[in-house]
């Protein structure tokens, strides 16, 4: 009898891991069935209006039609027969990305075909929702810190210190300016604070970071010959697979932190890392820098480092859309994301 009990506990968790993942998969083949239907009907709509006078009463007369059809059946009303028509008209001309629509959720289309104007910042949203599972809120404040802008942007020596198959996966994962606005932190804070206030909320930190982190420690100690270091913040990078260390600078950038995380990274190498682990990557966390002082720190620089900096407070730079790289860049970069 204890050997049964023992057992059954071992059965149960299996089954109940089994039944959420078919849960799971019958979510995913109900969303992709959905999003198909939304699209054909959009479609409908917007050829029939081809030449056609006929507008806003006949979609309303549509609607009340075809809820009094379906009773038991949302998503019918007049402003959503209209969003069906703007879905499909949005990607009718880009084949590359209509497989993607239908593997993220109808309101989260709807975010980014309304806040999202340019085909490879929808692209970009696309796959990380995607990738990450963000829920609505989070997308939409991703997109309003223009978590795009930022992270085509970022500075990194990784095309020079990385093979090529990590390339688009590493730069997309360090961003160029990260928002930290969960922190409550004065606009002046010691590094000693902001470490803190960041291990006070371990799980947004994370998530700001861009999903795919887990934490392994911070004040992270390693010996090298009769001296202790300590490393700031110690992530891991799931997709990755390496070791992330992050050193935090409440100041101006200054080009002996590369050094120094130079250091860092190579006895993570030697004493931490794993054997089936990539070589480890560090981020250099500043107040605030120089794009031209950063870029000669790095140059010659022979381990994966990227230098961002953090805002307290969120603020909205417009201006960034105008620094974007070239589409061609940022075609080949989001070719990485899978």
């Amino acid at each position: 009898m204890s050997e049964l009990v023992e057992g059954y506990g071992a059965l149960l968790g299996e089954i109940k891991q089994r039944i959420r993942t078919a849960q799971y998969e019958a979510l995913k083949a109900v969303n992709k069935e959905l999003i198909a239907l939304y699209w054909d009907i959009g479609k409908l709509i917007a050829t029939r209006q081809q030449g056609q006078t006929w507008g806003k009463s006949v979609v309303e007369q549509l609607s009340r039609d075809l809820k009094s059809e379906f009773s038991g059946v949302s998503g019918f009303s007049s402003r959503n027969l209209w969003n069906m028509r703007s879905f499909y008209l949005a990607y009718a001309r880009h084949e590359k990305l209509q497989p993607m629509v239908a593997e993220i959720g109808w309101t989260h289309n709807m975010v980014i075909i309304e806040k999202c104007k340019d085909d490879f910042e929808r692209e970009f949203y696309l796959r990380m929702t995607r990738k990450y599972g963000w829920t609505k809120h989070v997308l939409i404040h991703q997109i309003e810190n223009q978590a795009y802008e930022r992270t085509l942007l970022n500075q990194t020596n990784f095309t020079e210190t990385l093979p090529a198959a990590l390339q688009s996966q590493a730069k997309l994962a360090i961003r160029d300016e990260y928002i930290f606005d969960f922190l409550e932190l004065d606009e002046v804070h010691s590094e000693r604070e902001l470490e803190r206030a960041i291990l006070s909320k371990v799980d947004a930190f994370l998530r700001q970071m861009g999903g795919m982190f887990a934490f392994l420690g911070s004040q992270y100690r390693v010996e090298v010959g009769d001296q202790e270091f300590f490393i700031d913040l110690l992530l891991y990078h799931r997709r990755l697979r390496c070791l992330v260390a992050i050193d935090l600078k409440i100041g101006r950038f200054q080009p002996e932190y590369v050094g120094k995380m130079q250091f860092y990274l190579a006895v993570l190498n030697d004493q931490v890392r794993l054997d089936d682990e990539g070589s480890s990557i560090g981020i250099i966390l500043c107040k605030s820098k120089d794009k031209t002082i950063v870029e000669y720190a790095l140059k010659d620089s022979d381990k994966p480092i990227g230098v961002a900096t953090y805002q307290i407070v969120s603020q909205l730079p417009q201006e960034l859309k105008g620094q974007l790289p070239s589409p061609e860049e940022i075609a080949q970069l989001l070719e990485g994301v899978e």
